[in-house]
């Protein structure tokens, strides 16, 4: 046993005893080669008992695993050193208090301050189930979570989280804590993904209405039947997570956290499912009352009434205003959700503006992510509608400020045109897939050689020139398109050249090849009729802009030339 002033390994010196637990104490230590505070945890070696041997197993299990993280919310293993009778784990001292001690002196938080925290939480979550396996923690509670005196959140005590071993119908022991832990957490079957996101949402709802679900007679409620000045869209988020059934779940934390980035546009859709189950209530007492004869005859009529307001709703004249256009997209939605039509309606309303920014693609992706699973992908439509929304990034997309990166528009566009690509269902059905295609291809060239560039893996000349040959081929085939689509590939092609000028010029592309490209795409976009303002727009920006990146293509061959030449 380590007493105050010894010095293990030569070089923790301990200050004082901070924490103890069954078989271990953990102590505050100074680090005199680098003058620095650590946390160490001594673990006893007891006895031979079976019993000793678990327990003492486990911790170097928490310590093993924790040692493989590394994420601004999780603590640091620097340090393990086995002396044979005792274990030191050499860990981030966190300095700060728990979560579970703040309610019990503040009582309930604010809902800013909780979103905030969850927000942490799940970035954490993000990051350990992310791992290869899957690391679920099972133990999220207001005492396992410290907050630092700047703010931040530190996740503690791993002494229960397991890799998630996808073949398991169940866990082996039932661990967690009695409030907190999901149905799973008691042997039903096996703790998952969805387990954890359980786990928060209880430590959510204890964090926002200060009711502790470990204690005796304690009953679920909605947040808002504590607080009613706690938002629609919170409640419906922790109701969420806390549901019975995984399946009822967020499918994942990543889904659960744009949720909790953008709790307010929600509460449209969570009002929404409420007045379906008050409608479903309704409908089936009125049953008892009303003949199979009347209510078949009734579901007919209301149908084809449903049917003429949706066709009226994306049907608007070009007078009705941009606002006016998009409010009738969106309730148009809400008759039929999985119909893909008023979705491309409202593209076409950003398109017509020359916009997709922020706030429009928060907006729209509220829409879309809602109901995405329900999409027939076999539907030419809906193909259309993913290239729609890549199309839409690709040459739109603008942060809050107005600015963009050419790399940031492709990363976004990116998963649209996959799933096409993926879809090989489609090549028959879908007449535009060579197109969604050729932006997949441009796009999977910026995601594997400068969006994840951790890889080291750079272009060659052959990459480039193998790119090339894909768009060239593409252009070849346009003939026939409109001219809305051949001008936004055109302007795609153009930013390419320019982005990549730097990159093309070092692995040895030949420049006559880029400039040729160049000019047929200039040329192709100057040949075009144009009728629609939102196409003469980008047919100028490429005229625009021609000069200027010509003149920076020939600077940088001829920089590289005088490079070359010493």
């Amino acid at each position: 046993m380590a007493g105050i002033g010894a010095v293990i390994d030569g070089k923790y010196e301990i200050l004082k005893q901070i924490g103890q637990g069954g078989m271990s104490r953990v102590y505050l230590a100074m680090d005199n080669r680098l003058n620095k505070q650590w946390a160490v945890k001594e673990i006893l070696r007891q006895g031979a008992g079976e019993k000793d041997t678990v327990a003492v197993n486990s911790l170097l299990a928490e310590a093993g695993l924790m040692k493989r993280l590394d994420h601004p919310a999780l603590p640091r293993i620097v340090d393990i050193i086995d002396n044979e009778d005792t274990i030191y784990v050499v860990m981030d001292y966190i300095e700060g208090e728990s979560l579970e001690y703040i309610l019990k002196e503040q009582g309930p938080q604010p809902e800013s301050l909780v979103l905030d925290w969850a927000r942490q939480l799940c970035d954490a979550f993000i990051y350990l189930h992310s791992r290869k396996p899957p690391i679920i923690y099972r133990d999220m509670k207001p005492a396992n979570v410290m907050r630092k005196p700047e703010g931040n959140l530190k996740v503690v005590d791993f002494g229960i989280a397991r890799e998630y071993k996808e073949k398991n119908t169940q866990d082996t022991t039932v661990l967690g804590t009695r409030g907190y832990a999901s149905p799973e957490h008691y042997g039903l079957r096996q703790t998952d993904i969805r387990s954890d996101i359980f786990t928060l949402g209880m430590t959510l709802h204890h964090l926002l209405t200060g009711a502790d679900p470990r204690e005796e007679g304690y009953r679920y409620l909605p947040i808002r039947r504590f607080n009613p000045r706690l938002t629609e869209g919170m409640e419906a988020i922790i109701d969420k997570c806390t549901a019975l059934d995984p399946a009822d779940r967020y499918r994942s934390c990543k889904e659960l956290m744009y949720d909790l980035e953008h709790p307010d546009l929600i509460t449209v859709n969570y009002r929404r499912r409420q007045k379906r189950r008050l409608a479903a209530f309704l409908g089936a007492a009125s049953l008892t009352i009303l003949t199979l004869t009347a209510g078949v005859l009734c579901r007919v009529v209301s149908g084809n009434l449903n049917h003429n307001r949706y066709d009226r709703l994306t049907s608007v004249v070009s007078s009705t205003s941009f606002e006016d256009k998009i409010s009738g997209y969106k309730n148009a939605i809400g008759l039929y959700p999985f119909d893909p039509r008023a979705y491309l309606c409202i593209l076409e309303a950003y398109e017509s503006e020359g916009i997709f920014g922020k706030n429009q693609n928060d907006e729209f992706l509220a829409l879309y992510n809602a109901h995405k699973d329900g999409f027939d992908l076999r539907d030419a439509k809906v193909a259309d509608l993913h290239y729609r929304i890549g199309r839409m990034y690709f040459s739109y997309y603008t942060g809050e400020d107005g600015s963009y990166s050419f790399a940031g528009r492709v990363q976004k566009a990116y998963p649209f045109f996959a799933i096409n690509y993926e879809n090989q269902e489609l090549s028959e059905a879908y007449s535009g897939k060579k197109l969604s295609d050729c932006y997949y291809q441009i796009c999977s060239f910026y995601k594997r050689y400068i969006l994840e560039s951790v890889t080291v893996e750079e272009a060659s000349r052959e990459d480039y020139e193998g790119l090339f040959s894909s768009v060239e081929e593409t252009l070849k085939e346009m003939k026939g398109a409109g001219a809305y689509d051949c001008l936004a590939l055109y302007n795609g092609v153009f930013l390419l050249l320019y982005d990549q000028r730097l990159g093309m010029q070092s692995v040895g592309v030949d420049m006559a090849r880029v400039q040729e490209l160049l000019e047929q795409v200039y040329r192709e976009a100057s040949g075009l009729s144009v009728q629609k303002e939102q196409s003469k727009r980008l047919r100028q920006e490429i005229m625009d802009n021609y000069e200027a990146y010509r003149e920076a293509l020939n600077r940088t061959w001829a920089n590289g030339a005088l490079k070359e030449g010493g």
